[in-house]
């Protein structure tokens, strides 16, 4: 019998297994798609405190958020990078003295001591008022870091598995009974039907956390999530500097404009209460005239619908405070338990971050802790991702590194193979001494060495996971790209 089984391969379900294992807990997971296929990779991709949550007086989330950022950073520096947030002034909207005050406290909340402090911007001189109306006189500039989300995911999985959890992908739950002094859980997966015991239960399934009471569990009639839709466009690169833009809207919103892969601009977010089944989430068209309008009143050059080149959608399942408006909703998480060791625990995750998450498995652990008992301390706090054992400013260094044990490869490919993969970009690459030593191409710099990875150490089944997921070169490949490489995985 398991110790514990969880619900869900997302950022919540996939630290806590972690963690748990870590401790020596005995665990598995079920994740009914691929890993960070729902809410975790439909994020604006950010480990941040939240600096707009202050307006909502969730300090205890905030100082938390805050808190993680250089831990995080710390942990991953392949993944999780910091940023410089550009937040113009404009006029009509929050006063100039609130903005200043509001940046002061997130500086004094937030424990930083690597992330550089808040400062004044002079857009008529610096280089970050050059895209943006001649309107925008001043600015303050401030720091956050940037998350590849989906990778944050499968390195919190691939972390457990190697610590001895069983991670199961493509697996759904389809039922769950307290029985014998634990639970029996079954399941269908890749392998078909089996059935698994555990004395403890975690449900993170997410937007369907509810569904899961509902159906899994047998209940009727539970509600405790809000589900609040949040979209994304990503447009041809809009300006040249490496700064992002935190903008106000005129009707008390946020959004973010940020560099991304290089080429490109990531705009988003929308908070929308959303209702339906959480699988067939997508931005609609009202969204998209949103984002573009918004854009569009702070950048000189109107953003257009010709600029698009991506966009995703997913829905955030918050506790449902029962706040009027869907950007009010807390962003902090919730924690419920049911049941103790005798009859079999369980424990309802209900909302969460990305930023927080690390914090939340430690919690969740905490109350796992309280009914099956303590094996082992805390540990995640100064740990490591896989291939995030380097210093949070050698980044550069690790890529010159790369390079130069590789010579007959790429540049830009060590470049991209590291931001991914950190130092397990060598168990890519083995003993290739050029190009042609990688394996098939399967477009822009995807080789068969990565998708052979990919495959083996990181559950991608498909190439949506792979392109999508893993990596974001769906951007970069053509249609045919795509169905050579669906041809290669059907022969795995």
């Amino acid at each position: 019998m398991l110790d514990i089984f969880v619900i869900g391969g997302g950022i919540n379900g996939a630290s806590v297994a972690r963690d748990a294992v870590g401790r020596g807990f005995s665990v598995g997971l079920a994740e009914m798609n691929d890993l960070a296929s729902g809410t975790s990779s439909a994020a604006t991709k950010l480990i941040h405190g939240g600096l707009r949550y202050l307006e909502h007086y969730e300090f205890r989330l905030v100082h938390e958020a805050l808190a993680e950022r250089e831990v995080l950073w710390s942990a991953a520096p392949h993944i999780i990078w910091p940023l410089r947030f550009v937040l113009p002034h404009h006029k009509g909207l929050r006063p100039a003295m609130v903005l200043r005050a509001g940046l002061a406290m997130y500086d004094y909340m937030g424990g930083r001591r690597l992330l550089p402090p808040t400062k004044t911007l002079d857009l008529t001189r610096d280089e970050a008022g050059r895209p943006l109306k001649p309107g925008y006189k001043l600015a303050f500039e401030y720091s956050d870091c940037w998350v590849n989300d989906a990778r944050f995911v499968v390195l919190n999985a691939r972390d457990a598995a190697d610590r001895g959890a069983k991670i199961q992908v493509r697996t759904k739950v389809v039922s769950a009974r307290r029985e014998d002094g634990g639970w029996t859980i079954e399941l269908d997966g890749e392998g078909g039907r089996e059935s698994v015991r555990a004395r403890l239960l975690v449900n993170a399934a997410g937007p369907w956390v509810d569904e899961v009471i509902n159906d899994v569990l047998g209940r009727s009639g539970v509600h405790n999530v809000r589900l609040v839709q949040g979209s994304h466009i990503v447009v041809k690169k809009l300006y040249d500097h490496d700064r992002c833009y935190f903008f106000q809207n005129s009707d008390g919103r946020i959004f973010f404009a940020i560099p991304y892969e290089d080429d490109f601009t990531l705009i988003g977010t929308t908070d929308r209460d959303f209702s339906g089944d959480p699988r067939a989430v997508k931005i609609t068209p009202e969204e998209i005239d949103y984002l573009l309008a918004a854009a569009s009143e702070y950048f000189a050059k109107p953003v257009t619908h010709e600029a698009i080149v991506w966009s995703y959608s997913g829905v955030r399942p918050l506790f449902d405070d029962g706040a009027s408006a869907a950007q009010e909703a807390t962003r902090d998480y919730v924690l419920k338990v049911e049941g103790d060791a005798a009859n079999g625990a369980l424990i309802n995750v209900f909302g969460g971050k990305l930023t927080t998450s690390r914090r939340l498995a430690e919690s969740v652990l905490e109350k796992i802790e309280s009914v099956l008992g303590r094996k082992g301390e805390a540990w995640t706090k100064t740990s490591t991702l896989p291939g995030g054992d380097f210093g949070v400013k050698s980044f550069d260094a690790e890529v010159r590194r790369l390079a130069m044990d590789y010579p007959g490869l790429p540049g830009a490919l060590m470049r991209r193979l590291m931001r991914l993969y950190g130092t397990k970009a060598r168990e890519i690459l083995g003993d290739a001494s050029g190009i042609a030593d990688l394996g098939l191409h399967f477009g822009a710099d995807l080789y068969g060495a990565e998708v052979d990875y990919l495959t083996a150490r990181e559950w991608a089944r498909s190439a949506e996971d792979i392109l999508w997921r893993r990596t974001k070169l769906g951007l970069r490949v053509g249609a045919e790209d795509v169905a050579r490489l669906e041809a290669y995985l059907a022969r795995k």
